[in-house]
């Protein structure tokens, strides 16, 4: 019979025997480190979050309070990024995430840079969320997933599983992307995109109610919607016609003013400069 080995208790910390935790790294209280888990130097570890078995947490890493990771993710990688040549960059994870299993954040490119997670966000098993993008709050990201360096995903987005989404990519708030879409040009706040390559495709319906967005904004952004992609108009045209037509709201000016950001990018990027 195999005997279990006992759990050491430090300071209000649970900390499994077989992990390997840095002298350097700094716990909260209420941590949890389970079975074989490698937490490196310069580390940093909120109150209550829970590592649970094979993860692996690198240096310059920042966690807040009370996430929990799931076994096999590894978080603050070095980049995939042959412009990366070695320098101090971060991951800083904010608070209450769920991290499933064997995802993998990277850190990012560019000295003193971060890739950087909010809050309260489900990132689900086999993720890979690539060197300096930015994550908003309560996004959810289903499994198998992969997202380019430099993207920005906005907050209360979801994505399906099996999704590509292209470097510099922005996909905007309250935004749906289908399963399996190959995601290479912006997606505007409050649409659902699907395909490859993704194609803006209706309203995020369920996500506009679910966000408690009031019954006449929504109808708003439908009519927004029908202007932009159902009229036969193009941007430009569309775009003044909603600005004089349509009822004035902050999520009608969002939608309009991030539109207008994509006409000023590359390929249909906003963060994506013209070379």
């Amino acid at each position: 019979m195999i005997e279990r080995p006992e759990l050491m208790l430090t300071n209000g910390r649970v900390i499994h025997p077989t992990a390997v935790v840095s002298p350097k790294a700094e716990l909260g209280e209420g941590v949890v480190i389970g079975p074989y888990c490698v937490i490196e130097e310069d580390t940093v570890i909120g109150d209550g979050c829970i590592l649970e078995a094979f993860v692996v947490v690198k240096k310059y890493t920042r966690m807040g309070c009370f996430n929990h990771v799931y076994p096999g993710t590894v978080l603050g990688g070095e980049p995939q990024d042959q412009k990366f040549k070695g320098e101090c960059s971060y991951l800083l994870i904010g608070d209450r995430n769920i991290i499933r299993e064997h995802v993998t954040i990277h850190r990012a490119t560019g000295e003193g840079q971060a890739t950087v997670i909010g809050n309260d966000n489900l990132i689900m098993a086999y993720c890979h969320i690539g060197h300096n993008c930015i994550l908003g709050d309560q996004i959810s990201i289903a499994s198998y997933s992969g997202i380019s360096g430099h993207a920005v995903i906005e907050s209360q987005v979801v994505i399906g599983g099996m999704t590509g989404i292209h470097q510099y990519v922005t996909i905007g708030r309250l935004a749906m992307i289908g399963g399996m879409s190959k995601v290479v040009q912006d997606v505007p706040p409050f649409m659902l995109a699907d395909g490859r390559p993704a194609k803006v495709v209706g309203v995020n319906v369920v996500g506009l109610r679910r966000a408690v967005i009031p019954p006449e904004v929504r109808e708003t952004l439908h009519e927004a919607y029908r202007l932009l992609y159902r009229a036969n108009l193009n941007t430009k045209q569309a775009l003044e016609r909603i600005e004089k037509e349509l009822p004035k709201s902050d999520e009608l000016q969002y939608l309009v003013d991030f539109i207008r950001r994509v006409s000023q990018g590359y390929l249909g990027r906003q963060r994506n400069a013209y070379r």
